[in-house]
């Protein structure tokens, strides 16, 4: 962890204007039809960069939602398997966890149905850092989180996925949230948290770097549940419920 009051992105001046993603106006899609009732939210991570936490981001998240009483089934589609290795080291079955391989992506359709039947209620899809497979992954979503450190390389690196979002017809279905925030005050973090807060597509609250989140993933555990009480815990249920309201507001869904 960074000593408390340094920001680790150490790449842009404090106080800089980020303008590195695109107004409100050009972040727009065409509508499509609504999925059918009976499948399961789908809240996927994602985001063509690595080392933004996105792993660690989805399990503690899958797991946040079990305890808020969803019936969670958590799918690796990274070929790291990060995700998959730390679903193995769990005893807890509050979360199934589950690996698709790159070739079994396109089956996900399928996939969702089976889940439906087996009466999971929600989806955390965990996708690759490059963009193979990323479209057939993202294109049923009811909402995406994209997991970015407070830095320019991080915010210009998700572009791509952006791209891809606006052509899938996701408007108002994804969200960036800062991850591994200094410890604040950081007036970088501030910079760039109100500049995407005015586009709307910042989701809230952004997930400051403590140790607690490898520890928990370490152990094949959330972070709500290897330190409950604690910060880290605290702003992953916030975060949880935030996402939760999103996915429940009428919009526009991608067709399935």
């Amino acid at each position: 962890m960074d000593p408390q009051g340094m920001d680790p992105q150490g790449m842009d001046p404090p106080g800089m204007d980020p303008t590195v993603i695109d107004s409100p106006g050009s972040l727009q899609g065409s509508e499509t039809a609504p999925r059918r009732s009976a499948q399961p939210r789908i809240l996927a991570v994602a985001v063509q960069k690595g080392g933004t936490g996105k792993t660690t981001l989805a399990a503690s998240l899958a797991v946040a939602a079990a305890q808020a009483g969803e019936r969670v089934t958590a799918l690796d589609l990274d070929p790291q398997g990060s995700l998959a290795g730390w679903g193995a080291l769990r005893d807890s079955d509050a979360v199934a966890v589950d690996r698709i391989q790159p070739w079994e992506i396109a089956q996900l359709p399928e996939i969702l149905d089976i889940l439906a039947q087996q009466g999971t209620t929600l989806v955390v899809l965990d996708t690759a850092g490059s963009a193979a497979g990323l479209a057939p992954a993202l294109k049923g979503a009811d909402f995406v989180l994209m997991p970015v450190r407070p830095s320019r390389l991080d915010i210009v690196a998700a572009r791509p996925t952006l791209q891809a979002l606006m052509a899938l017809g996701l408007r108002g279905r994804f969200a960036l949230v800062l991850n591994q925030c200094p410890p604040p005050p950081s007036p970088r973090t501030s910079a760039y948290a109100a500049q995407l807060r005015a586009l709307g597509v910042l989701a809230e609250p952004g997930i400051i770097h403590r140790v607690d989140h490898q520890d928990a993933l370490a152990t094949g555990l959330g972070v709500t549940e290897y330190a409950p009480a604690s910060p880290a815990a605290e702003e992953i249920r916030a975060l949880w419920a935030w996402i939760d309201a999103k996915m429940q507001a009428p919009g526009p869904r991608a067709q399935p």
